[in-house]
């Protein structure tokens, strides 16, 4: 699991270009939208499609994504039970 947090954490700072951000700066259990990584809806919609292109994972209903983009590690939690890639 802490492979696939690491690696999570890289990702969203690839895809979100969060330029001034290294994976130590992000905590795992930190909220990623708001006070946390302060990320947007947009960002949202970004680590949706990331998670289809790299896991596999389609997420039909977006209040999921709320649940799951709550922290890495319950992003990472989420992840491992449903991947397809």
């Amino acid at each position: 699991m802490e492979e696939l947090i690491e690696k999570l954490k890289q990702q969203i700072i690839e895809v979100l270009n969060l330029e001034e951000v290294t994976p130590a700066d992000i905590d795992n259990d930190a909220p990623l939208f708001g006070e946390g990584l302060g990320l947007d809806s947009i960002d949202a919609l970004e680590l949706i499609v990331m998670m289809e292109k790299e896991y596999g994972i389609k997420l039909k209903n977006p209040a999921e994504g709320k649940e799951i983009f709550k922290s890495i590690n319950v992003m990472a939690q989420y992840i491992s039970e449903h991947r397809t890639k």
